[in-house]
């Protein structure tokens, strides 16, 4: 699909200052956004990562699905980053306090990976190829 331009994901979350805290740890960059109703980070060339308060969204989404609040602390998305160290990576999140869901486990899939929770229960998947080595 090349008429997509850029590809922002945006993680409903609870508290918008303690995610970007937490994202700003993770990723070790600060956001490139940073305004009350949006945090941004800049991932990649054509990717973003975007953070926006449950009662933000609220008042787009009106009456028409739960309120995001329902979800807070269920598994609701899973981030699937490839990256060029695990082990870093991996580190990194148990250091700065990410919920370990599975250390790094060669995957049937072809790849290495391993599985973290954020503060709101959103799923963090770190990967690496397994015929990249």
């Amino acid at each position: 699909m090349k008429h997509i331009q850029l590809i922002e994901t945006i993680l409903y979350v609870n508290d918008q200052q303690k995610s970007a805290v937490f994202y700003t740890k993770l990723f070790r960059q600060n956001p490139d956004l940073n305004v009350t109703g949006m945090t941004e980070f800049k991932l990649a060339e054509n990717c973003k990562l975007g953070l926006m308060p449950n009662k933000g969204i609220a008042k787009i989404l009106l009456d028409k699905t739960p309120h995001p609040d329902q979800g807070n602390g269920i598994p609701r998305c899973e981030l699937y980053l490839y990256v060029e160290n695990i082990e870093l990576e991996f580190e990194n999140a148990m250091k700065i306090g990410a919920k370990l869901i599975s250390e790094i486990k060669n995957q049937d899939w072809g790849d290495k990976v391993c599985y973290f929770a954020d503060i709101d229960g959103h799923i963090i998947a770190f990967a690496e190829k397994l015929n990249d080595k």
